[in-house]
């Protein structure tokens, strides 16, 4: 069971905005694609549920072509896609029923879904009397009101406060403990990391990094040291030729070739009876292996 991507392209006026990329989600969870602006991802996405078609290669789910009959799904694109002068109630019962669910079983994913994600009271209100993230969150529901096997999120935090976030950073881990296939894409790099097992990375329409997570960040050495002091210690990192990236109120990050570099550091500190709150290696984050593969 699982999505299968192989050898997909796609190109506009001569142009390829996707070109030959593959991948595979075998297993419940979240997958994590990303990319700079143009780089091919909404195309991709719209490819996979079939909203347009490929030039070339194959997208099939559980070994069948993606076709509307083989796969229900949900889409949460980073446009806004409600209607403003619409009741929430309405445009919900309205999708639920294009997406071929019964007004019964509508009804009730509906009000479980608007006290789950604490929207409840603007059921009976006009989406354009909403807040952005109230609005945002509409839109998740307008996604997972069916049910659906296999989600793709584009953006899904667009305009949530942190609160907000929390609450459907919950919802997203809900939806994981059923079994649900997500494809999530964002440039909040810090949520891709927390929920995504396995990443693809585009750069005009090509592929340049895909793989577990976890496995692509330990094959990378440790390029910075983190550090809390009660004093300032820039003439001690001086000393030993490091460089500072960042410096608030004596809390360093410190770039590093080697982690010697570092052990040196500490001993450095403990010899000069230096108190010290922390002082963490630290390898690269995936924010920065995406600046690294796409910077350019």
């Amino acid at each position: 069971m699982g999505l299968k991507v192989t050898n997909v392209q796609k190109s506009f006026t001569g142009k390829k905005a996707v070109d030959s990329i593959s991948f595979e989600i075998n297993n419940p969870g979240v997958f994590g694609l990303l990319g700079t602006n143009g780089a091919g991802k909404t195309t991709t996405i719209r490819m996979i549920l079939g909203i347009i078609k490929k030039d070339a290669g194959e997208i099939k789910w559980n070994g069948k072509e993606v076709i509307r009959k083989h796969v229900n799904f949900g889409y949460l694109p980073e446009e806004r896609g409600i209607y403003p002068k619409t009741k929430i109630y309405d445009q919900l019962m309205y999708f639920a029923e294009l997406k071929g669910m019964d007004k019964e079983k509508a009804n009730n994913s509906l009000k479980y879904w608007a006290k789950r994600l604490e929207v409840e009271e603007y059921i009976n209100v006009p989406a354009e009397k909403l807040s952005k993230g109230n609005q945002q969150k509409i839109q998740f529901i307008t996604a997972i009101i069916n049910d659906p096997e296999l989600i793709v999120l584009d953006e899904p935090f667009s305009g949530l406060d942190p609160v907000n976030t929390e609450l459907l950073k919950s919802v997203i881990l809900e939806l994981i403990d059923k079994g649900k296939y997500i494809i999530m894409s964002s440039h909040q790099m810090s949520s891709i990391e927390e929920f995504c097992t396995d990443v693809l990375i585009l750069n005009k329409g090509k592929t340049v990094l895909k793989g577990n997570l976890k496995e692509i960040k330990q094959s990378y050495k440790a390029n910075k040291v983190e550090i809390s002091s009660t004093v300032n210690i820039d003439s001690i990192i001086s000393s030993l030729n490091l460089r500072v990236i960042s410096n608030k109120d004596n809390d360093y990050t410190i770039q590093i070739q080697e982690e010697i570099e570092a052990t040196n550091l500490l001993e450095k500190l403990v010899q000069e009876n230096i108190k010290i709150n922390k002082f963490e290696i630290k390898k690269p984050t995936l924010n920065d292996i995406f600046i690294e593969k796409v910077g350019k």
